[in-house]
């Protein structure tokens, strides 16, 4: 459900008029967002904005933190206020005691402005661009095949990996990622994990035979990992000092079966070194997916004058411990899944290339969450699970695909069962994708239906370019035929063709110059989509 936005007015129940001109005291109230814990995006995002219509300025705003925050919004005698914060006392038990010559840092946070909200969004977005780390997966955005999302489901083998292997490489993918599963011998390895070896009895060939059958396919191999955690089965539990997981009063920490290191600690960060190293040197695993399924709370009170101290300074040493991992392995590419999307935050996202935008299974509930992705994040950081699957009619497989064309290009599903029709349907959404790298790592996101709504039937994203406008656009139920909004095309002439897919009928499109907008009639399916280029021969087709 993540990325489910809405419009509040500000002058309403939240924020009467108090007349405090006369008091001349302050309000006591405000209105607050907050996170704790590891989970940084688990409630909510570190991501909001304001926006004045009667005055043109909008503020957009992101708080860049892999923990605990808050940010809020007032009002005083002075007039209205943003408060933009890290782990606080009230919110999250932090304190921090400085001693003399000492000095502290606050966590980060960028402010944006605009004349509106998707302008300040704009200006947000090209922070992004040029904040987060260089890598060459900025501009590759190689496209991803991972074999977890409704496929083999954390449960992979020899047996099952090598047809997915070979109709992944057929599809065009470039990058094969084995998911979860892969170092379980005993089929219960949930409480079990932190050594990461391979399993001899999912891979009797070994693990290398896999890998070498990806790579011969021509596809980079990938692993999926879960670096943070140890299970309490785990050997490695007991080989670690104690003092390498997070604690309270002595204690380590149990949350879901397992340990937390605490990355402050050599050990810890060495151990995870260890891994991340032995698996790139033994395989040339060039893609991590990394996850993290557990929020172990408030923090640790070991070497710390808070237990929300402990945690800050464990956040932070596990951002210094990706940027010494990326260091060492500079053509790396690593995902920040994060349980689907539960630390889907800047601080992290200025470090890694992708980010899976949910864990959500039904594919009909998948692209609002898709389309408000580049409102949390870069579009071209946004890998939202297309996953089609055998059984699925023409126009549902299209919609699978389409849902994940305008971000990160992330493909799942059974390809190795599908008929002939299906996977010339799937290459060419993999051939599209990659035409659509460029247009998609240069774009601005905006919304051409309105921010998606949880059930809306039709949902749009698009993304606005110096030199064309794309824009995917789903239909799930209700009327068969919607209208989009270009008002920055207004008065011009405009072309449309449809860039995906080119197999199945057209939707109609009728383009009003007058009012910049665009009516769309779909066909008779009522779960359908689209992906739409709008060109026309003004040089640039929207300013920011």
């Amino acid at each position: 459900g993540e990325g489910r936005w809405t419009r509040l007015p500000l002058r309403g129940p939240d924020f009467p008029e108090l007349a405090e001109d006369l008091t001349g005291q302050n309000p006591r109230g405000a209105w607050a967002v907050t996170s704790d814990g590891t989970w940084s995006t688990g409630r909510h995002l570190p991501v909001g904005g304001v926006e004045s219509a009667k005055t043109g300025l909008a503020l957009l705003w992101q708080i860049e933190h892999n923990g605990a925050w808050r940010w809020e919004i007032g009002e005083d005698t002075g007039g209205g206020y943003v408060g933009l914060s890290g782990p606080t006392d009230a919110d999250s038990a932090w304190t921090r005691l400085l001693r003399p010559g000492e000095s502290f840092t606050t966590v980060p946070a960028t402010v944006a402005a605009g004349p509106d909200f998707e302008g300040a969004l704009a200006a947000l977005t090209d922070f992004r661009r040029a904040a987060r780390r260089a890598h060459p997966d900025n501009a590759a955005m190689p496209v991803v095949f991972n074999d977890y999302m409704n496929t083999l489901d954390g449960d992979p083998t020899t047996e099952k990996l090598l047809p997915l292997i070979a109709a992944a490489a057929a599809a065009g993918a470039e990058i094969f990622c084995i998911d979860a599963g892969w170092y379980d011998d005993s089929g219960n390895w949930w409480d079990t994990v932190g050594e990461w070896t391979p399993s001899t009895t999912r891979f009797p060939g070994g693990l290398g035979e896999v890998v070498d059958a990806i790579r011969g396919a021509g596809m980079v191999p990938g692993l999926w990992l879960e670096p943070e955690v140890v299970g309490v089965r785990s050997p490695v539990a007991d080989a670690l000092p104690r003092e390498a997981f997070l604690l309270r009063h002595g204690q380590r920490i149990v949350e879901h079966h397992r340990y937390h290191l605490d990355l402050r600690h050599s050990a810890a960060a060495a151990h995870l070194d260890g891994v991340v190293d032995r698996l790139v040197a033994d395989f040339g695993i060039g893609f991590f997916k990394f996850d993290y399924n557990v929020n172990p709370g408030p923090g640790t009170d070991h070497d710390a004058d808070s237990v929300g101290d402990g945690l800050l300074g464990h956040n932070r040493a596990h951002l210094a411990w990706l940027d010494r991992l990326l260091d060492r392995h500079p053509g790396l590419v690593v995902e920040n899944c994060s349980s689907g999307a539960m630390r889907m935050d800047f601080a992290m996202l200025s470090r890694l290339a992708m980010q899976s935008t949910s864990d959500q299974q039904d594919y009909t509930k998948f692209p609002p969450i898709a389309a408000a992705a580049p409102i949390a994040l870069l579009p071209e950081q946004a890998a939202s699970w297309a996953y089609p699957q055998p059984g699925m009619s023409d126009e549902e497989v299209a919609f699978c695909l389409v849902t994940g064309l305008l971000g990160r290009f992330y493909v799942s599903g059974h390809l190795n069962r599908m008929n002939e029709r299906q996977r010339r349907t799937v290459a060419a959404a993999v051939a599209a994708a990659k035409t659509l790298r460029a247009s998609i790592a240069s774009g601005h996101p905006h919304w051409p239906a309105g921010l998606p709504g949880w059930t809306e039937p039709w949902i749009a994203l698009g993304l606005s370019g110096p030199d064309d406008e794309l824009v995917s656009v789903w239909r799930r139920g209700g009327p068969s035929a919607t209208e989009l909004r270009f008002p920055h095309l207004t008065g011009r002439d405009v072309t449309v063709t449809t860039v995906f897919p080119a197999e199945l009928p057209e939707w109609k499109t009728a383009w009003d110059s007058s009012t910049g907008t665009l009516a769309v009639q779909a066909g008779d399916a009522e779960t359908a989509a689209r992906t739409l280029r709008l060109t026309t021969d003004s040089p640039a087709l929207r300013q920011k």
